[in-house]
């Protein structure tokens, strides 16, 4: 049953966008003029709000107090970064523009406009689809999955590139595991001088790291079985000789 890719969907640009904004450590602010770096504070409220929790002496704590309205508008901007080393290491970039407010200690931003940014090229997300999107249910652990398999289990990245193209293999000289979802899981070739992805869809959504481990056993038997005509014509020759 699982021997075959039937699952081939790949994340919504609204769930992606939550799914970076979920697993975001950092965040950059501008308003005003100004620009502060903020480090481990944000969260996500219903509905994609962001708190940001600002010292005291914040200048967008003073900006959202002394605005006319109550309601000064500034942009937030989030990095996805690969947690493997790899080159071109951020895989996404998420900015949201809209307006704050002082709210029970902290900064409640409203976004009046979402934007993604992927190699694919970027997409303005819709508000509502934005909204009501929930992260993937694998993005607070893909950090962890990703460097536990490129420190411990690189002979499974190895085989796994059985899988890929002979023509995306071309000229490389390093493969790495770049990115997981429930649907699939993707592969950062480099060359040289450049370098490219390959995705390897699931047969089936991967929901939890249970399902994610039965998908990718799947994903390295196929592998393991795409090598067998190549080992078997290695015993013919070597037999023959």
């Amino acid at each position: 049953m699982g021997d075959s890719h039937t699952w081939t969907a790949a994340p919504a640009a609204a769930e992606r966008a939550r799914s970076v904004l979920a697993a975001a450590w950092s965040c950059a602010v501008t308003a005003d003029g100004g620009r502060e770096e903020l480090v481990g504070a944000h969260s996500v409220a219903d509905g994609g709000r962001v708190l940001l929790h600002v010292p005291e002496d914040s200048a967008l704590l003073a900006a959202a107090i002394c605005a006319p309205r109550g309601e000064p508008s500034a942009v937030l901007e989030f990095a996805d970064v690969a947690p493997v080393p790899v080159r071109g290491r951020i895989r996404a970039r998420l900015w949201l523009a809209g307006w704050f407010a002082p709210e029970d200690g902290h900064l409640a931003f409203t976004p009046t406009r979402v934007v993604l940014r992927q190699s694919s090229g970027a997409v303005v997300v819709d508000l509502d689809e934005f909204a009501t999107a929930a992260p993937d249910p694998l993005a607070l652990a893909e950090a962890r999955l990703l460097t536990h398999l490129a420190d411990c289990h690189g002979d499974a990245v190895e085989r796994l590139t059985r899988l890929v193209d002979a023509d995306s293999l071309h000229g490389a000289v390093r493969v790495r595991p770049l990115a997981v979802d429930r649907h699939g899981f993707t592969l950062r070739i480099e060359r040289a001088r450049a370098h490219g992805d390959v995705r390897l869809p699931f047969h089936a959504p991967a929901d939890d790291i249970a399902r994610l481990t039965e998908r990718m056993h799947v994903l390295l038997a196929q592998a393991s079985a795409a090598s067998c005509p190549r080992a078997l014509q290695r015993q013919r020759t070597d037999g023959e000789g």
